[in-house]
């Protein structure tokens, strides 16, 4: 399977490395971040196990993180395909950016590329991603990147307490691709 991948707007998404570390720090520090991994990353030695994290579960197969950078090798976001489920082919996909990329259409040119990618070199079939139902700009990323709404998921996710709706989305491999944007 490639571990770098070319997407539009001159990005690319390649494995994350343990030098990255000082990067995902500062887009953990965002207040929007925060809540965004299961274990506090709130300082180098906390991203260095992230980043460690991420190159386990690639090498089990068990889902495929990357870092997406611009040409200057700087770090703008992740996309990650997991948990995959071999036997049926399927996959989560979540994403994220740093607040300097926001806007700009990073996440949705990297979900595309990381879908495809997830089609012709992960083998899989399905991809499925979810996002808060009072996150607007999750879901344009969504439908740009070629992903249908398929329904609601109530009360499915807890922040601070607060339980949210999900609206699911999905993307099959013999789906067309998306318009370019």
């Amino acid at each position: 399977m490639r571990d770098r991948v070319e997407a539009p707007g001159g990005l690319v998404l390649r494995r994350w490395r343990a030098g990255d570390a000082r990067a995902v720090a500062s887009a953990f520090a965002d207040p929007l971040m925060r809540g965004q991994s299961a274990e506090p990353v709130d300082c180098v030695p906390a991203a260095e196990r992230w980043t460690a994290a991420r190159e386990d579960r690639w090498a089990a197969g068990s889902a495929y993180s990357f870092a997406v950078v611009d040409g200057a090798d700087a770090v703008l976001g992740q996309v990650c395909v997991g948990p995959v489920d071999r036997r049926h082919g399927t996959g989560w996909v979540s994403y994220w950016t740093t607040a300097a990329a926001r806007g700009r259409g990073v996440a949705s040119h990297a979900c595309r590329a990381l879908a495809r990618w997830a089609f012709d070199d992960a083998d899989l079939f399905r991809l499925e991603l979810g996002h808060r139902v009072n996150n607007p700009a999750s879901c344009r990323v969504a439908r740009a990147a070629g992903f249908a709404v398929e329904g609601r998921q109530r009360q499915k996710l807890a922040y601070e307490g607060v339980r949210y709706d999900v609206e699911l989305h999905a993307r099959l491999a013999t789906d067309p691709e998306p318009a370019a944007r």
